[in-house]
């Protein structure tokens, strides 16, 4: 029997609903996820785990900075110097678009830093641990042009190339040579996989995923050589197919990124296994809230209301956004400053929304008004004028103020 803590998508460099830490010059989002990843070493290293499984996706981006890499690495260290087996398996984020060049993880293969199995293409790992050896399979992202020749691509439309990609990966786990021909009898089997499985329910991970996902089948993974399977890439914790082995599990992200995981626990797994059989079970964290208030302020005084509405709610150290649904003549009737008042022990006010009911659809504007937006402006007077529900207004505004950061970055 061998403990396995897993755990993925730590996406290091998502900063939303943050700011800088003077003490640490670190944004105070970076050191939620950090928190999260420190207790899941510290609980493989308290448990005594013989192994721990990393399911892809350090980092939000494929070219992560030196201080979101350090401080991965830092803790990969840690495990490696208290002799604790690691298995790294690159995800969407880690790998780059170009052919050739190197990973985000592939440092600690290419330093050959001691216990940690890196890995970006399948194959099968063969570890020693404190309580015997344990077989782990390995499939990180999958990339079209590593299993593909270009002349495999020629004029095919995009389900052809999946469907042609799906058949080299049923080869990959299932072939001749493949996965499963390398596995030995009598010792525990673990597959360790980034990408979407057939079954799988979604989050709002959706926004941050980069490129088209392969879906892989159930039937693939649901092999019974396989005594766990440990799945990255989806960010909400979930067993796909319970009643039937292996446990095909994802532990979801280790933070929530937005307040389309509002509701999830955020988490790691940790599994008892051996040869032909299996226990495991979530650990949750203890992770930044994000709370919404959503309030009717139509009375004779809405400040009073929308404060009401806040003290209903455990907004402390908690990232917090307010939907005030009102009318124009009480809209003017709001006191900003006493709602952002109410929020002080708020640890961040992502948004004040003014969802004001007006009789007559807006519209855009005339030319000289629309010249003097600035494009966020633009953006949010668009989504207001198609109608769109104001949290989701949010969101993509959100989602184009970092984008336009990043840019201005570059």
């Amino acid at each position: 029997m061998v403990r396995i803590v897993h755990l993925a998508d730590v996406h290091l460099g998502v900063e939303n609903y943050g700011r800088l830490d003077p003490a640490t010059g670190l944004s105070t989002r970076l050191t939620d996820f950090l928190r999260g990843v420190d207790t899941a070493i510290d609980t493989a290293l308290e448990t005594e785990a013989d192994l721990v499984v990393f399911a892809g996706d350090a980092y939000k981006t494929r070219d992560p900075s030196p201080t979101y890499q350090r401080e991965f690495a830092r803790r990969i260290l840690r495990l490696s110097q208290a002799g604790l087996p690691t298995v790294l398996v690159a995800g969407n984020h880690d790998i780059p678009n170009a052919v050739g060049r190197a990973h985000t993880m592939e440092i600690f293969g290419t330093l050959e830093v001691e216990h940690v199995y890196v890995a970006r293409k399948p194959g099968v790992f063969d570890i020693e641990t404190r309580h015997g050896k344990v077989q782990v399979g390995v499939l990180p992202w999958i990339v079209r042009n590593t299993l593909l020749s270009r002349q495999e691509f020629k004029n095919r439309n995009l389900d052809e190339i999946n469907d042609l990609l799906l058949e080299r990966i049923e080869t990959v786990l299932t072939g001749e040579h493949g996965l499963i021909s390398q596995l030995d009898n009598g010792v525990p089997h673990i597959l360790v996989a980034h990408g979407s499985v057939q079954g799988a329910v979604y989050g709002s991970e959706q926004s941050v995923m980069l490129g088209h996902d392969i879906v892989l089948p159930l039937h693939l993974l649901k092999d019974p050589i396989w005594d766990y399977v440990a799945m990255g890439h989806i960010h909400r914790h979930q067993d796909i197919e319970p009643d039937r082995a292996p446990p095909v599990v994802y532990p979801g992200s280790i933070d929530r990124i937005d307040f389309g995981e509002e509701r999830e626990e955020k988490g790691f797994v940790i599994a008892e296994v051996a040869p032909g059989n299996c226990t495991w079970r979530f650990q949750p964290l203890d992770v930044r809230s994000f709370v919404t208030v959503r309030v009717d302020a139509d009375g004779d005084d809405p400040t009073a209301q929308v404060v009401k509405a806040i003290k209903r709610h455990d907004i402390e150290d908690a990232v917090v956004r307010v939907i005030i649904r009102t009318t124009a003549d009480r809209d003017v009737l709001i006191r900003e400053h006493e709602i952002r008042q109410a929020l002080k022990s708020a640890f961040y006010i992502a948004a004040i929304v003014h969802n004001v009911l007006r009789p007559e659809r807006l519209r855009l504007g005339d030319q000289d008004e629309i010249a003097s937006l600035t494009p966020l402006e633009a953006l949010e007077r668009y989504l207001q004028v198609k109608e769109t529900e104001p949290e989701r207004i949010v969101e993509l505004v959100e989602h184009a103020r970092q984008l336009i950061a990043e840019q201005e970055a570059i």
